[in-house]
């Protein structure tokens, strides 16, 4: 049923002998404002009437279609996702809530075969679809064919669907930068989920951003590990204590993201370094993992509850299908100066004389996960 342009929010309002504010609300999606009885009246009253607001599309029944999937990349689930994942779902299903509509979970590609995403798009009406880290491009064009409204989420598909990404070489120079002026020419790279395209984009981002300030990333300061997570940061210190003398230790630690710096930290301080006054340790972040724990670790990125609000803007507001309208969208990343870095010291092996000697040691036992196939 076409719309009718005649339908307006005061003819609603007379009809019903209700406020035009209050069906502006409704109207809105703000049904937390409001009666579930009085909003599901004005929209019931409003559907009859022949109102259907601009991209809103209708199922079979007359009822709105207000399902918006999100599908996860293979390896994390709702329950073990990394804080980033958490903060960008959050922001995405808030971005669609006061617009009217609501998020579905559909599963982790892993899950989810090719024909079984399709077969579910088409028998569960879906107003769009966003997908939540990298895929593979045959899985996004799965998806594409069954639900044209799409967009991705920290991995680009130029010319396939809307992408919204975080500004990650902005956020890596902010920290060069930072490091740089704090008197630190050492730099380490910690990285982690090895596999995935996110970890080599801010690898090179470094690797570019030291140039700039005629600096080098040594392969000795360098670690890629499997997972990037604590038990990873943790991981790949040990490998790094294991293969770099204390006269040359770097003084600058970049870690991937903020997980990852939390297990640097920890086994840093475990095996006798101080942070940050003989290394300063930064991440590519700015969720929780930052600041949940003391010492709180500077880091630098786009907010990732932002990028879910901006994700959830695209699907709502971007409803036509043509590759001409399709938009990937970067976002800013600002820098934030927390303990875990400081200026850096003329002797790198800088140690008190009462604190353990350097060596690996074994991590506690919050460190210590149970084995997995796969990193979340």
């Amino acid at each position: 049923m076409s719309a009718k342009t005649n339908v307006s929010q005061l003819r609603i309002a007379r009809e019903l002998g209700v406020s035009q504010a209050l069906v502006s609300m409704a109207l809105n999606g703000k049904r937390r404002l409001i009666g579930e009885d009085s909003y599901r009246r004005i929209w019931d009253h409003a559907l009859k009437i022949g109102y259907r607001p601009k991209g809103m599309q209708l199922a079979g029944d007359r009822g709105l279609v207000t399902n918006v999937g999100f599908i996860l990349r293979a390896g994390v689930r709702l329950h073990t996702q990394s804080q980033f994942w958490s903060h960008v779902q959050h922001g995405f299903h808030m971005g669609l809530l006061v617009r009217g509509y609501q998020s579905v979970f559909f599963g982790s590609e892993d899950e989810l075969s090719v024909s079984a995403v399709q077969e579910k798009l088409r028998r569960h009406q879906q107003f769009g679809v966003a997908v939540l880290g990298q895929v593979d491009e045959r899985f996004v064009r799965a998806i594409k064919a069954a639900q044209p409204n799409l967009v991705t989420v920290s991995m680009s598909y130029p010319g396939l669907c809307h992408s919204v990404m975080p500004n990650e070489k902005q956020a890596v120079s902010l920290l060069v930068q930072h490091l740089a002026e704090l008197g630190h020419r050492r730099f380490a790279w910690i990285g982690g989920d090895r596999g995935l395209d996110y970890n080599q984009r801010r690898h090179n981002a470094l690797v570019e951003a030291l140039r700039h300030h005629e600096l080098e990333l040594s392969d000795k300061f360098t670690v890629d590990v499997e997972c990037g997570d604590r038990l990873g940061g943790w991981t790949a210190t040990e490998i790094m204590l294991g293969q770099v003398a204390r006269k040359s230790f770097p003084t600058a630690w970049i870690c991937a993201n903020g997980q990852i710096a939390r297990g640097v930290i920890n086994c840093l301080t475990r095996s006798g370094w101080r942070v940050p006054e003989a290394v300063s340790v930064v991440a590519i972040d700015a969720t929780g993992a930052c600041e949940e724990e003391f010492p709180r670790i500077t880091g630098a990125h786009t907010d990732p509850e932002k990028v879910g609000l901006v994700a959830a803007e695209l699907l709502v507001k971007n409803t036509k299908a043509g590759d001409e309208d399709l938009r990937d969208v970067v976002l800013p990343s600002r820098l934030t100066v927390r303990e875990t870095s400081a200026e850096a010291v003329q002797d790198p092996a800088f140690l008190d004389p009462g604190m353990v000697p350097i060596r690996a040691c074994k991590p506690p036992r919050e460190e210590r996960q149970p084995a997995r196939t796969r990193c979340s």
